[in-house]
């Protein structure tokens, strides 16, 4: 059996990427919302354990020596930075660096859904027939 895959795997990787951003923006927010709070620990979003577990679904795996490996591992998505603390209070947020991973973080985002915006319209214009 012959399967047409109309939606091409780069659709899927901008979608994973969208979660990636999302859940990062979720997890930066939560980071600058308990800036104050003694003692809170600031978490970040494991991109690697995100690519491996896209790998093991997409089926998308090294093809070339030169590629990037990724090994198996159990961490989860969002890690908490431990033995830090930037003031008297024990608390390991850095207001400044968070506001900078926020602006790169929406710049990341707008450009994934510029591109998928672009996929769509061309799946639009195809279905129209190029009119």
């Amino acid at each position: 059996m012959v399967r047409l895959n109309l939606f091409s795997n780069s659709i899927s990787s901008l979608e994973r990427g969208l979660d990636y951003a999302s859940l990062r923006q979720k997890t930066i927010a939560n980071n600058i919302a308990n800036v104050d709070t003694p003692n809170y620990k600031s978490k970040e979003v494991n991109f690697k354990k995100i690519m491996e577990d896209t790998q093991r679904e997409t089926g998308n795996f090294r093809t070339d020596s030169r590629h990037f490996t990724f090994s198996s591992s159990s961490s989860s998505m969002i890690t908490t930075a431990r033995n830090m603390s930037y003031n008297e209070s024990g608390n390991s947020v850095d207001l400044d660096a968070e506001m900078s991973k926020m602006a790169e973080n929406q710049l990341y985002y707008n450009a994934l859904t510029d591109r998928l915006s672009s996929k769509y319209s061309s799946l639009t214009n195809i279905i129209r027939g190029g009119r």
